[in-house]
């Protein structure tokens, strides 16, 4: 263990609850050099410890809990944390983030980071606080919404305890099942299904609390720039920070770029605007909802407003949520969206995939391949709130036809037939972001090529196809969105960007530039790191992952867009006519990976990051 590098406490927690015991130990000097922390220390723990024979739901995987370097300093938006395992929903990497207090709050407690082994033969949550943990019996919380949890676990613990929660989705080992934290704020670790592994170990909470102090090396460099940067961030974020993350739905349906009825039409003029930021604020009493030191406040928190549906109270619908319950399924109420948000929290069901996959079983049943019989009597319709409310309710409690759904659109086609899997858009058994690559070509690539699916945020190169540039990492000016040149280049740079933020714990809506956050992470840590160096990091993190999953047999014949998005052109809409040539942009990505043609990383590629080790590791049919 080292203690010479800020932003660390030096210690992670190793729980087993098969044998009921908890223990500190110290971080790898490597770890924290090479891996930056969240995400990144997560592949390696992963990477050595579970593979292809690992069972998602079973006691050998195990499930990290982490923060990163920069988690509850004075970096902005630095108050995110990375939950990781083999994912249930995929069978391959999984990972899903969330920002808030949580991650801070563990880290206070005295851990970078909780890794979670084994299985509790009952219920229990797991308390840390000031370098110390228990087990502790969660029977009388076991069958809870998450707000109910939260609120009893933090009356049995600490009234400012952060905590960490599935929902009956997840005690019901749900596919679709995420990890919520903060209550009624609902902070979402939602994607890859890890509300299903904690359901599988029994483990319904973790509450977390602490005063210990996070240290920087240089805070007076963290103060100064911050100082500098902030006006910039504050100017550039007005309508984020009035309206939410919604703002943006009216704009994406203009570009093309938002996806409507299971992703089959170009546009939808005639909802977007009824559903988005705007109107939630002009039309809902809300208040901000702000992470760790951040300055844009994104967030919205619905405050009891009643509707015909129930009501609402608690943290509103991001752009994801409102598209996938909203636009997806053709659902123009604003009332049923924030509701059907408001129960997937409850829930604690990932909005995207739960969305995405309703929206294929309703084109399914329009076009006669599942009928009354297949649904239990419900007939599903698009714009019907009461389909996607009954369906929500059904896929958290394994009930009926919602056992069948629960389990993602994939494994749900491949178990009606008929045809159905040419309707579920999904990669790799993930559903696609909200976000369509005809409207943006580079994400068909970072689709097709993303560690846990189809995941925007793994690649984010579609922000440099708007508006965004960053010369520290040589993207000088926003490329031209439906062109194929220059895009594999792009998504490898994203890519690796991505992988540095989610080691690091940093928010992606904070974009100051590489070169700027390399500043943060060196006044941190005390590393003397620029934004080549930091982007290494992250491309080095990236390649472990595939290699995990290359392990789990993923190859280039995973690497592939659902035939909806490769083949089918919109005749109207801000894309029309536009389709992302996945097969030109692939066959660059490899060679410029230095990954074979069939998309296993080459001995030699693995050497030139410092994977060695990990290299040998692999069975020998891998190695190239």
């Amino acid at each position: 263990m080292t203690r010479s590098l800020g932003g660390f406490t030096g210690k992670l927690l190793e729980v087993d609850l098969s044998e009921g015991t908890v223990r500190a130990v110290p971080q790898r000097n490597r770890d924290m050099m090479e891996f930056i922390g969240g995400s990144g220390i997560s592949a390696r723990i992963l990477f050595e410890e579970t593979g292809p024979d690992t069972d998602p739901l079973g006691p050998e995987n195990v499930l990290c809990f982490m923060t990163g370097p920069v988690t509850g300093t004075e970096v902005f938006s630095s108050g995110r944390h990375e939950v990781s395992a083999k994912s249930p929903q995929t069978g391959i990497f999984g990972e899903a983030s969330a920002g808030g207090y949580f991650g801070v709050a563990l880290k206070r407690s005295g851990f970078d980071g909780i890794v979670i082994r084994g299985r509790a033969p009952k219920p229990v949550y797991l308390w840390v606080h000031d370098d110390t943990a228990e087990i502790r019996s969660a029977s009388d919380i076991w069958g809870k919404d998450t707000f109910k949890t939260d609120e009893m676990v933090r009356a049995e613990t600490h009234p400012e305890a952060q905590v960490s929660c599935i929902g009956v989705a997840g005690e019901n080992m749900v596919p679709l099942a995420g990890v919520l934290s903060e209550g009624r704020r609902a902070r979402a670790a939602a994607r890859s299904g890890l509300g299903a592994v904690m359901g599988s170990k029994n483990l319904k909470a973790l509450a977390v609390w602490g005063k210990g102090e996070i240290t920087s090396r240089n805070p007076e460099g963290i103060r100064a720039l911050n100082l500098k940067l902030g006006p910039g961030i504050a100017a550039n974020t007005v309508g984020m920070r009035k309206y939410g993350t919604g703002a943006s739905l009216d704009f994406g349906n203009r570009v093309g770029d938002l996806p409507t009825r299971n992703w089959g039409q170009g546009s939808w003029d005639e909802g977007a605007d009824k559903i988005g930021g705007i109107k939630i604020v002009e039309t809902m009493k809300t208040r901000k909802s702000v992470c760790h030191r951040c300055p844009i406040a994104c967030g919205k928190e619905i405050v009891e407003t009643p509707t015909k549906f129930g009501m609402l109270n608690g943290r509103g619908p991001e752009y994801e949520s409102l598209a996938s319950l909203g636009s997806m399924v053709l659902v123009d109420d604003l009332e049923a969206v924030c509701y059907a948000n408001e129960l997937c929290n409850l829930y604690g069901l990932d909005t995207i995939s739960a969305g995405a996959t309703i929206a294929f079983a309703i084109e399914l049943f329009e076009r006669g391949i599942i009928t009354e019989k297949d649904t239990d009597g419900l007939r599903l319709s698009w714009g019907d709130p009461h389909t996607v409310h009954r369906l929500l309710y059904l896929m958290a409690h394994n009930e009926g036809f919602g056992s069948i759904l629960g389990l993602g659109s994939r494994e749900a086609a491949r178990r009606i037939g008929r045809n159905a899997e040419e309707y579920a858009v999904q990669v790799k058994g993930m559903e696609m972001a909200m976000h369509d690559p005809r409207a943006r070509s580079s994400l068909g690539l970072a689709y097709a090529t993303a560690n846990r699916g189809a995941c925007h945020l793994q690649g984010q190169s579609s922000i440099f196809e708007s508006r965004a540039t960053d010369p520290s990492i040589g993207i000088p000016e926003p490329l031209p969105p439906f062109a194929t040149e220059g895009k594999a280049e792009l998504v490898i740079k994203s890519q690796s960007l991505g992988s540095a933020y989610d080691s690091l714990c940093l928010c992606r809506y904070f974009r100051p530039g590489m070169d700027k956050v390399a500043e943060y992470y060196s006044y941190v840590t005390g590393m003397d790191v620029d934004a080549a160096g930091l982007m290494e990091m992250g491309h080095r993190i990236y390649t472990l992952k595939r290699l995990y999953n290359v392990r789990c047999g993923i190859s280039r014949k995973d690497d592939v867009l659902p035939g909806r998005i490769a083949t089918l052109a919109f005749p109207d809409g801000g894309s029309r006519g536009n389709l992302p040539f996945l097969g030109r942009m692939l066959s660059e990505y490899y060679g410029l990976q230095g990954w074979s043609e069939d998309g296993i990383p080459t001995m030699h590629a693995l050497r030139s990051l410092g994977l060695e080790r990990e290299a040998e590791s692999m069975p020998s049919h891998l190695r190239r």
